[in-house]
């Protein structure tokens, strides 16, 4: 009996290891599971806005968290500042606060182990076009891999690529929020394109009552048969219900799937970056219709992941013909109120005058932080997110969420925003906020060991 025991076990064992299942218990959060050489392990983060150094802090949880990242064969993370150390005026428009960052910055991007960033987003020309050129040599000359942005719309469009041990990734990065000056412009023969980023813009159609339409109609001047009218730089339909839908653009659509594709035949596997704040319906935990389109497509097209984030806070996550979108991973470094300069132009919205500090623009903005980010943990929750595939066929393995907390809780400024592994009880946050708004696409997750896991077919 012990003998057919130990053979049964033996098989067992072998089935395990054989379907590719380590014959151990679960890992922990932030352990790595990086290094099998029929792997990939791609790890992806949110918005990261950073303002001090990351090194600063030594504490054995973190150093686990920033090995997390280094471990994996390529790490990403939304880059939401331009790197001017504010030697440029700020724009006309920005992105809402005047993203700009010193120079060494990105020492510390590539110290905690990203190794590509997106540059699309609404900061991305906040210090203008000095400011993008700027941003894009610095990543350059630090060798830090960047997407999403360039001197003209199809260098914008176009993918960076990442050379691994495990296999080439390629880049896209994409902005659907954007003010309208910071978007890249097309390149003719006779004229020069327009630094900026890449852009994917949406079409909205309003729906209102047959009342309300035949009044907007005599405004429009609209001919008695319009069935859709343009007023205002909108569209309007009849509906029964009064509402918003949204679809995407369908030239920005065919030009960034087009670069999904080719950037599919020259890399083995291709990430693709979503900066996205919209909402459908008012409900902001759900992404736009349009977005969830977008994302579909991408994967169609040959994305691998497609990571999301813009909104500050983490949306649902969806497993979409066997590859993850991740509509928003929230923030991961969140230091928005410790920018050192502010332009004019934010002091006056705020009603101040040049004689007030950036303190006093930042304690404005949100009441002595009674409102906005400072008020709602949940722009200070997160997680750092693994894809795991097989090298050979691209098929996922698994999907890994390790919960991260941004110091919120009893933190002041200039303490709160830099990531660490979340304690238990924002970690049981984290994965309720996750499991309920993934619930519209069917996702399941396990729990187990501090790690959030999407459970695949």
């Amino acid at each position: 009996m012990k003998v057919r025991n130990a053979i049964v076990g033996a098989w067992a064992l072998i089935t395990l290891l054989a379907q590719g299942t380590a014959y151990s218990a679960a890992p922990k959060a932030f352990e790595s599971v990086a290094g099998k050489p029929d792997e990939m392990v791609i790890a992806t983060t949110g918005d990261t806005i950073i303002m001090r150094r990351l090194q600063t802090i030594s504490r054995p949880d973190v150093d686990k968290m920033w090995s997390l990242l280094r471990s994996a064969d390529a790490a990403f993370t939304n880059f939401e500042t331009q790197v001017t150390d504010f030697t440029f005026p700020g724009a006309e428009q920005s992105g809402g606060t005047y993203m700009s960052s010193p120079f060494w910055v990105v020492d510390e991007l590539k110290w905690a182990g990203f190794d590509m960033v997106s540059i699309a987003n609404n900061h991305g020309g906040d210090f203008g076009q000095d400011g993008i050129r700027n941003t894009m040599k610095v990543l350059a000359e630090k060798e830090l891999a960047y997407a999403g942005a360039g001197e003209n719309l199809a260098l914008a469009r176009a993918p960076a690529f990442v050379d691994t041990k495990r296999g080439r990734v390629a880049l896209i990065a994409v902005t659907t929020s954007f003010p309208p000056a910071s978007m890249a412009g097309v390149q003719r023969k006779d004229l020069r394109g327009r630094p900026g980023v890449n852009p994917l813009r949406n079409i909205r159609t309003n729906t209102v009552p047959q009342a309300t339409f035949d009044s907007l109609k005599k405004l429009a001047g609209a001919a008695d048969s319009a069935t859709s009218i343009s007023y205002g730089g909108a569209t309007f339909v009849v509906g029964s219900e009064v509402g918003t839908s949204t679809k995407v653009d369908p030239i920005d659509l065919k030009e960034i799937v087009a670069a999904i594709k080719d950037a599919k035949y020259q890399a083995d596997f291709v990430v693709v970056s979503m900066h996205h704040h919209e909402n459908e319906a008012g409900d902001r935990d759900q992404p736009a219709k349009f977005a969830i389109e977008f994302a579909h497509a991408a994967v169609e097209a040959g994305a691998d992941v497609v990571t999301g984030h813009g909104h500050h806070m983490l949306r649902g996550m969806e497993i979409y013909k066997g590859k993850p979108i991740m509509y928003s991973l929230g923030d991961f470094v969140f230091e928005n109120d410790l920018v050192s300069f502010q332009p004019a132009d934010n002091y006056t919205k705020e009603k101040l005058t040049n004689d007030h500090l950036p303190g006093d623009y930042y304690n404005s903005r949100t009441d002595f932080e009674k409102k906005s980010f400072p008020a709602d943990r949940r722009f200070w929750q997160t997680v750092v997110a693994e894809a795991v595939f097989d090298r050979t066929s691209n098929k996922l393995k698994a999907v890994r969420l390790h919960p991260v907390s941004l110091n919120w809780y009893d933190s002041k400024r200039s303490t709160r925003g830099q990531p660490a592994p979340a304690p238990k009880k924002e970690a049981d946050e984290i994965f309720e906020d996750i499991k309920r708004n993934s619930a519209p696409f069917g996702t399941k997750f396990d729990y187990a060991n501090g790690v959030i896991s999407i459970v695949l077919e």
